[in-house]
This record gives C-alpha cells, structure tokens and sequence, in this order.
C-alpha cells in the first residue's frame, strides 16, 4: 500500500527493457511490444507523480539500438513522435516537465521538432520532471563532456566542476535505478550519475511493469541503507 511509504526517492531512473520479448511470446510483431511499452510509460508518469517522485529518467533508445532492424527502429521514432505529439496536453494539465539526453545527430527532423515542442511547452512545469534518454550512451556523453571542457580552455577539473558539461548537470543523480526484464546489467546508462545509485532489477517485461511492481521497487529501496561511503 502507497500508506507504508516512508522513503520516496527523490529520482527513479528505468531502463525500460522487454518490449520485444513481450510481443514475441505472444506471437505478435515486435513493434507491438513497444507499443504496449508506451502504455507502460504513460502510467509510470502517473504513479511516479502521485507517490511524490520529483524526477524520472527513461532510457528509451541507447545509441546501439540504431543496429536494430530499420523497421523497428522507424516504428520506435514514429511511436515517440505520435506519444509527444497526443500527451502534450496532459503533461502540461499535469505540471509535468519533459527533457530530453542524447545525442540529436541521426534523429528525424520531425523528432527534433516534437521534442523542441514538448521542451518548450513544458519548460515552467515543475511537479515532476521526465527526462528521455534519446539516442544517449553513458559513454558518449562522458566524452562529449571531455570534448567541451577541452574547448573551454579550463586549468582544473574536479568532479563537481565535471558535472557542469554531462548533458543535463542540473538534474541531481538517481537515487534508484530500476531495469525490468530480467537483465542484471545498467548497459551504458548514465554511467557518471550512477556511482551511488541503487539498484533493483526484476523479470517483469517493461509493458507488465505496473503499480504494484513499482511499489516493490519503492518498498525495496527504503530497505536500504545508504551510507555514500560512511560508516
């Protein structure tokens, strides 16, 4: 019950992972696991604001998944336009703010467009904050990062000064990651913002992620002790 929460983290982080698998043991195509997985995401926004989470980070699409089949690929592009485009409305009814982190090099014209918009649109919103990981690699961004403190000319880095170049340096690290489908591995995902992050995976396919499962995850997470290098 959302009663016995205690200990609301204040950032989840999801690799939302399954999608595929979910179609293929119902014999259906692939695409159609992702749509279900966008249904997924939806309620996850709802739950994440009722319980009083402040941040949310989705990994969507990583810079590998280009090697994935170009059909899948262009549904997962299209899906995403589609789901900005129809949810728009309800995130800004909702205060409800969304970002996006990756790199723009090879994404559509009409999902820059859609995600301009929605950055836009949304850019007072506050209650809670969704961030996209959007053709993102925690590697990447981790060079990205070096490529523009060599551009900046600056003597000295220290790890705070460091966080100024990740993609969104405003954005505090997650206080819990979350990867459903089984896999035990975080698979070059905010690899910088992790360090003290903890961890919960489950065998829940993303589109059968629900309420309750997200609840174990919260009622996992306040189990912990997090001690950041303390006694």
């Amino acid at each position: 019950m959302i009663e016995n929460l205690f200990k609301i983290p204040e950032h989840v982080a999801i690799i939302m992972d399954g999608n595929g698998r979910w179609a293929k043991m119902r014999g259906l195509d692939r695409v159609y696991g992702h749509r279900e997985g966008v249904k997924t995401v939806e309620r996850t926004i709802k739950f994440a604001k009722k319980v009083g989470i402040k941040y949310i980070t989705l990994f969507a699409f990583s810079t590998e998944n280009w090697q994935r089949p170009i059909e899948e690929v262009n549904a997962i592009m299209q899906l995403l336009v589609e789901y900005i485009h129809e949810k728009l409305p309800f995130l800004k009814e909702n205060d409800i703010k969304l970002l996006f982190m990756g790199r723009k090099e090879g994404l559509w014209d009409s999902v820059l467009e859609a995600m301009k918009k929605a950055e836009d649109e949304t850019k007072n919103c506050s209650s809670l904050i969704v961030i996209i990981g959007l053709n993102y690699s925690g590697k990447a961004e981790i060079v990205d990062a070096v490529n523009k403190i060599l551009k900046s000319n600056v003597e000295k880095i220290d790890e705070e000064s460091f966080r100024n170049y990740l993609y969104l340096p405003e954005i505090p690290d997650p206080d819990l990651l979350i990867r459903t489908s089984g896999e035990k591995r975080i698979s070059n995902f905010i690899l910088w913002q992790l360090a003290y992050t903890e961890l919960y995976f489950t065998d829940v396919l993303w589109p059968d992620f629900d309420e309750e499962e997200f609840l174990k995850a919260l009622y996992d997470y306040q189990s912990r002790d997090r001690r950041f290098g303390r006694v």
